[in-house]
C-alpha cells in the first residue's frame, strides 16, 4: 500500500455513486460506471473509504438500515456511516452536520483535514467545510443544480463558504482529483 497524505474519503451515496437525486432504496441503487473500480483504486493506495448519506426512508420504516450497510459494504467501503433521521429529527449526524465524520475521525484516528468528502449536494459540502475536510462536488445527481444555485448566490453564510475544493464531472473525475492531491 502506498503512503497517502490523503487518510480518507467519504463518500455520499443517491447521485454520487449512483441512481439519481433521489433516495432509492438498497438493491435499487444502479451505480454508475466505475464506480466499484474508483472504490477499489482508492482502497489500493492505502486510503480508507467511508460511506457518508442521510436515509430518512429508515427513519419512515420504508426501509432498513442494515440493508442499507449491507448494500454499501457490497459496493467496497470499509465502513458505513449513516443517519436513519428524517430532517427535523434535530439530530447531530444528518447532514450538513458534521456528526458523522467526527464519528468516523473519533473511531479511526482520522485527522479530518486529510479528509476529502464527495458528494452531489451542497449539504454534503457544508459538513465537509465545517469539520475542516477537503470538498469535491460531482456533477452526477443533483450536482450541477446545486453548482449553479452557488453560481446564483442562493447560498449565505457557512454555505456560501462551504465552496468545493473541486467540482468533478462524477465520482471517477473526483478520484482522480484525490490521487492528484496524494
Amino acid at each position: 500500500m502506498k503512503d497517502s497524505s490523503v487518510q480518507a474519503v467519504f463518500l455520499d451515496r443517491d447521485g454520487t455513486l449512483g441512481g439519481t437525486d433521489h433516495v432509492l432504496l438498497p438493491g435499487q441503487l444502479e451505480l454508475f460506471p466505475f464506480v466499484q473500480e474508483s472504490i477499489h483504486r482508492l482502497k489500493a493506495a492505502g486510503i480508507w473509504v467511508y460511506s457518508f448519506t442521510n436515509q430518512p426512508l429508515i427513519a419512515r420504516g420504508e426501509a432498513v438500515r442494515e440493508d442499507f450497510e449491507q448494500e454499501l459494504l457490497s459496493f467496497g467501503f470499509d465502513k458505513v456511516y449513516l443517519c436513519p433521521h428524517e430532517h427535523g429529527e434535530g439530530c447531530l449526524c444528518r447532514k450538513p452536520a458534521t456528526g458523522m465524520l467526527m464519528q468516523a475521525a473519533n473511531e479511526n484516528g482520522l485527522d479530518l483535514k486529510q479528509c476529502v468528502v464527495i458528494g452531489d449536494r451542497w449539504k454534503d459540502m457544508v459538513a465537509a467545510y465545517e469539520a475542516g475536510c477537503n470538498r469535491v462536488l460531482v456533477k452526477t445527481g443533483a450536482g450541477q443544480r446545486e453548482w449553479d444555485k452557488y453560481q446564483n448566490d442562493e447560498f449565505f453564510g457557512s454555505w456560501k463558504a462551504a465552496v468545493p475544493h473541486f467540482i468533478a464531472e462524477d465520482l471517477n473525475d473526483a478520484v482522480r482529483w484525490v490521487f492528484e492531491r496524494s
